[in-house]
């Protein structure tokens, strides 16, 4: 269960991002609510993970789920610029979770 914690924290990561830059500085009050609620949520969700994975592990994968998330709706949602490097970086940060995966124990 912790890494279905995991995955959803990590997933909520990126609706509370999507949400702040949607809050045009916590200016428009309905993408201001989600980004609050979505980083409780998702803070909740990742300390519950944290309770049986490892620190450097769930922090990792939470952090890139949340980066790599932003990074793709960026491109498909706001039309961010895709570059060789950019792509690159987003794989490099999807490989490395992968490892950091692989090299956990269980939980």
């Amino acid at each position: 269960m912790a890494w279905l914690y995991l995955l959803v924290a990590g997933l909520l990561e990126v609706v509370w991002a999507v949400a702040m830059k949607q809050s045009d500085g916590f200016s428009r009050l309905i993408p201001s609510v989600v980004t609050v609620v979505g980083m409780i949520l998702s803070f909740w969700l990742l300390s519950t993970a944290m309770k049986s994975l490892p620190l450097g592990t769930a922090y990792t994968i939470w952090t890139g789920i949340g980066a790599v998330g932003a990074f793709v709706l960026g491109i498909v949602a706001f039309g961010e610029q895709v570059t060789a490097g950019r792509v690159t970086a987003a794989v490099l940060i999807v490989s490395g979770l992968v490892l950091m995966k692989l090299a956990s124990p269980s939980a």
